[in-house]
């Protein structure tokens, strides 16, 4: 170790007592971590580029410091959803401070990978007050059954109003409006079930109609005047 001058010459005083670092809550545990194995937890963050095009979400399940698990989601760009792609294999296994300096592909999956370092590092995580935190695969649970990522995709113009286009439910084949052109219903396709029930061996059609579904009041007794397709009308 070199010290300048003017500190080889400073006597030595006394260090004051040693109060550690304060304890943060990890998996149902009060931890004063010091080193990177005891770092846990089960969080979600998300992240921006730059040119703020795109986004990504990003859930990590940490243990002793390791990345176990990891969901990257990702919207508005397609060269984003490659980069995911590569993010799911680099990330795994890595430690978080690995993760930190990694580069993941895309800007928006390493914001989001810094936001997260940050949750995870002071305590701030789903599984903080969790005896034992999550299991290592528990980020499938928020994608639901289908394993899709959850989807709203709306489009509207002054002149034109709204156009719903995807929801939770799935993808909006039509919309129905009332007698004042308001929107008061729609009809949704499920593609996660659609496409289960077609490798299982179901006729497409017959899939199709099995995976179709509505919310809302979508028939004349209900007051919908008609039902158009967003996409085309």
């Amino acid at each position: 170790m070199k010290y300048t001058a003017e500190v080889e010459h400073m006597c030595p005083l006394a260090k004051a007592a040693y109060h550690g670092p304060a304890p943060i809550p990890e998996e149902g545990e009060w931890v004063k971590a010091k080193t990177v194995e005891d770092i846990s937890g089960f969080t979600h963050g998300i992240g921006w580029c730059a040119p703020q095009q795109g986004a990504c979400k990003l859930t990590l399940n940490v243990k002793k410091g390791v990345i176990e698990e990891c969901l990257v989601e990702t919207i508005g760009c397609s060269g984003m959803t490659h980069s995911a792609a590569m993010a799911s294999e680099i990330l795994i296994g890595k430690t978080i401070i690995e993760a930190m300096n990694t580069d993941l592909v895309c800007d928006a999956i390493n914001t989001a990978m810094r936001e997260l370092f940050l949750q995870i590092i002071y305590g701030r995580t789903q599984s903080a007050y969790s005896k034992d935190g999550l299991k290592v695969g528990a980020s499938l649970e928020d994608l639901g059954k289908n394993l899709r990522s959850q989807v709203g995709t709306m489009f509207a113009t002054r002149k034109t109003g709204p156009r719903y286009l995807e929801m939770t439910e799935g993808y909006v084949e039509q919309v129905a409006v009332d007698k004042d052109n308001a929107i008061i219903g729609y009809k949704t396709v499920n593609f996660g079930k659609f496409m289960d029930a077609v490798k299982a061996g179901t006729d497409p059609k017959e899939a199709l109609e099995k995976a179709r579904t509505h919310y809302g009041r979508i028939t004349p007794e209900e007051g919908a005047v008609k039902l158009i397709d967003p996409r085309k009308e």
